[in-house]
């Protein structure tokens, strides 16, 4: 027989439970509804924003719109500079499968089309604490399809633009490059990085975990895309200008040479070019030697090719005139204890005679005729010591000291271009002087087809008389015999200058240069050349530089359509005049 149990003979059960024990169990539920809610209150109501931001930190991404940057064209519309569709490719480590020897397989081909090592690949993937992580940038849009085709888990890619440049190293200096992040860092991309830039555009998104999109946010700001800017350079002259630069750099074993074009109406740079140059979309490897912007950054005294600038002074002036005599002999000239010499002694010369043959006797008897004030003021006036206002990064103001310092034998110097500097951009512009009625003319890179309006520097009768004697020190009995040009009358000044080594001069380093015009009585182009320390057994400019000079003439008024005005062959004899050191 089952024995029924009374639960209320339980001790437990039993005993007397306090009131207030009960009441209190009630009271805590009942306070921690209230805290729920008041936390619940204060999370949706009160401080939202800020539980807000931290999801949209978490979830929520801006993505850039590239904008697509402008092109750069060059006077006749082809195209320098213009920006393509790449793929730029990214991962998330943690979610990349390593493990199987599938996976493996996929990241090999991966690391191929990336053109990375494997290991490189897998170094990069290592971390599997970020989140993110670049693979390669900028790579071509067609690689990127092969990529996504792929289907790797954890690996992304995102359209980018990148800049090509179909001219390559030939008008490297000129248009320069762009970074990854598409902002310009040399030439013309740096000098109007504002105006081809543009201006990116965003959209709001809320991305899962995997870094897929979910839904947009809000509205798309479209981007603005940066305008195209059309140069002044003619790529045919700048490619055949480098061509020929970079043949006679080369064939004279030199360190370096550079060419400047200039429309002698216009003020346009036609060609600006450097040898050595670089490939501007391949810059791996790239020292400072490739880089450099020489025509424009590098300085040096431009020796014989001031002479006519003193000469013009003195003719201006009433001092002098074409057929006024002056004695060089025997050659060699002292003051206060210094010696200057020609290379021969040429006797008694003409003015004309002076510029022919390039006496430093004859330039300096002429310059001590005349106050160093005088001489300063023209040289200023020419554009010597002063920053050339060229929209162009790295242009320099070359020296020129105050006349006040001037010691006699300075002034003498100076006279046939020793004690001052300039860069080869600036003798170019200078020579403008020359070809544009005594007016020096602004020079700009931007295409324009307004004819310049210059300062006056000279009378147009000097630069008439000076024309004509750059024509003679082109000509037979000349030292720039070799720039003479099939069909076209030309006119220059070759220079020879020992470099500048410390406080002294160089007996083995020279530069060679020439700066000339043609046609001569209407000039339409200034073509300046200098080639740095050339090595082959010949060093004067008449024999290094004006040989480029001459085909570089020949090329651009052909191209511009300028009718010849020789009908006979250049004269040029063997044994040419050499300028003096």
């Amino acid at each position: 027989m089952s024995r029924s149990v009374r639960y209320t003979m339980s001790p437990l059960l039993a005993s007397k439970t306090p009131v207030w024990r009960s009441k209190f169990i009630v009271a805590m539920v009942a306070l921690g509804f209230v805290a729920l809610g008041a936390r619940a209150s204060y999370v949706q109501i009160i401080n939202n924003s800020f539980f807000q931001r931290q999801g949209e930190v978490r979830f929520a991404r801006t993505l850039e719109l590239p904008a697509n940057r402008g092109r750069i064209l060059d006077r006749n519309g082809f195209i320098l500079a213009s920006s393509v569709p790449a793929a730029s490719i990214w991962a998330i480590p943690e979610d990349v499968e390593q493990a199987t020897p599938e996976a493996r397989a996929e990241l090999k081909q991966l690391a191929g089309l990336l053109g990375m090592p494997y290991a490189s690949l897998t170094a990069k993937l290592a971390d599997e604490d970020k989140t993110f992580v670049w693979l390669q940038r900028q790579l071509d849009w067609d690689v990127g399809q092969k990529i996504a085709a792929l289907k790797i888990k954890g690996i992304y890619q995102r359209k980018e633009y990148k800049r090509e440049y179909p001219e390559g190293e030939a008008a490297a200096h000129v248009v320069g490059f762009t970074n990854v992040e598409d902002k310009g860092q040399e030439g013309m991309e740096l000098a109007f990085n504002d105006l081809l830039a543009g201006k990116s555009g965003s959209r709001r998104v809320i991305k899962d975990r995997m870094g897929r999109v979910v839904e947009g946010v809000g509205e798309d700001l479209l981007p603005v895309d940066g305008r195209d800017m059309q140069l002044s350079i003619d790529s045919k002259v700048q490619f055949f200008a480098y061509q020929k630069l970079r043949d006679q750099v080369i064939a004279n074993k030199a360190k370096a040479g550079s060419v400047v074009v200039l429309d002698a109406i216009t003020g346009e740079v036609l060609a600006l070019a450097n040898y050595p140059s670089f490939v501007p979309d391949k810059r791996r490897n790239l020292s400072g030697e490739q880089l450099r912007n020489r025509a424009l950054t590098d300085t040096f005294e431009p020796g014989s090719t001031m002479k006519p600038f003193t000469i013009g002074l003195a003719l201006n002036s009433g001092r002098v005139k074409p057929s006024t005599l002056v004695d060089t002999t025997p050659g060699r000239l002292t003051i206060t204890g210094s010696t200057i010499s020609d290379t021969h002694n040429y006797g008694v010369l003409t003015v004309e005679g002076v510029i022919q043959k390039s006496s430093n006797v004859g330039t300096t008897k002429i310059a001590m005729q005349m106050p160093a004030r005088e001489m300063w003021e023209t040289f200023s006036a020419a554009g010597f010591g002063q920053k050339p206002q060229l929209s162009f990064p790295g242009v320099v103001s070359g020296k020129l000291r105050p006349y006040k310092s001037w010691r006699p034998i300075e002034q003498a110097t100076m006279s046939y271009g020793y004690g001052l500097s300039a860069s080869l951009f600036q003798m170019a512009r200078s020579y403008t002087v020359f070809a544009h009625n005594g007016q020096i003319i602004p020079a700009t890179m931007l295409k324009t087809d307004v004819p310049a309006v210059g300062v006056p520097v000279f009378s147009q009768r000097t630069a008439d008389e000076v024309r004509k004697m750059l024509q003679m020190a082109a000509g037979p009995g000349g030292t720039g015999q070799k720039a003479q040009t099939l069909g076209y009358s030309v006119g220059g000044k070759s220079g020879t200058a020992r470099k500048q080594v410390g406080k002294g001069y160089s007996t083995t380093k020279y530069r060679a240069w020439f700066t000339g015009m043609a046609p001569i009585d209407k000039p339409r182009i200034i073509v300046a050349v200098m080639v740095d320390e050339p090595s082959n057994g010949v060093i004067y400019g008449g024999a290094v530089a004006a040989p480029v000079f001459s085909e570089v003439v020949q090329q651009t008024l052909r191209l511009m359509g300028v009718q010849p005005d020789m009908a006979v062959k250049p004269q040029i004899v063997a044994d040419a005049v050499e300028e003096p050191l």
